[in-house]
């Protein structure tokens, strides 16, 4: 698989690129958004490593652009840790966040949680078909999603995430259930990661986000599809 890196620091970018190699991976390299942004145009690329400031055009522009056409797996990388650094960087379409200074072991593991889970999304393995609730349809198969017939594009997490949701319909699901089927990872995010992407997918399939119709919150103890 091609792992597309991105960091204006090209000791990083050299760094990182041995790592992948080394587990199997061919790296891809850029040292800004443009040139990101080229390389994705002319190469097949399954997941993005992408530093968030850099010249020219920063990672979450970039990001932004990337999720306009493509919904690939993207772990952020930052020196900035607050959580608030970290929501923002998950509600443009991130799927994971990494801040420097990083263990490359655990960057590796990441990459090889976020390409197992977009790979097993399109696995035979899986049930094949179609989850239709009122004008919601979720297609286990192509991987889409539609809202009375219009296409909703959604990151791999958020797919996951609503897939789950939707597979049970009715059933609660906390905080702790999601980890364990959409990030495989005890304890890995915090409760805010998961509020942060269950508010971005009813900003994209709800028609008012306020009141749901779809995708509802349990207070005190989880999430389910009504």
């Amino acid at each position: 698989m091609n792992v597309l890196v991105v960091d204006d620091d090209r000791e990083i970018v050299e760094s990182i690129g041995i790592f992948l190699s080394g587990e199997g991976y061919r790296a891809l390299k850029a040292y800004d958004g443009i040139e990101a942004l080229d390389i994705l145009a002319e190469n097949e690329v399954h997941l993005m490593i992408l530093d968030v400031m850099m010249p020219r055009l920063d990672g979450i522009k970039t990001l932004m652009k990337l999720r306009q056409s493509r919904n690939i797996p993207v772990i952020l990388l930052s020196a900035k840790s607050e959580d608030t650094d970290k929501i923002f960087g998950l509600t443009a379409g991130a799927d994971d966040y990494v801040t420097k200074p990083f263990n490359p072991s655990e960057l590796m593991a990441r990459v090889k949680s976020q390409l197992r889970r977009y790979t097993m999304l399109g696995s035979i393995e899986k049930e094949k078909g179609e989850i239709t609730i009122d004008g919601l349809s979720v297609n286990t198969e192509s991987r889409t999603v539609t809202v009375d017939g219009e296409k909703v594009r959604l990151t791999p997490v958020e797919y996951k995430i609503l897939e789950l949701l939707a597979r049970n319909r009715g059933r609660v699901f906390s905080a702790e259930d999601i980890y364990a089927n959409v990030w495989d990872e005890q304890n890995a995010v915090g409760d805010n990661t998961i509020a942060v992407h269950v508010r971005h997918i009813r900003e994209k399939i709800e028609i008012n986000p306020k009141e749901p119709k779809y995708l509802k919150v349990v207070w005190g103890i989880g999430y389910k599809i009504d």
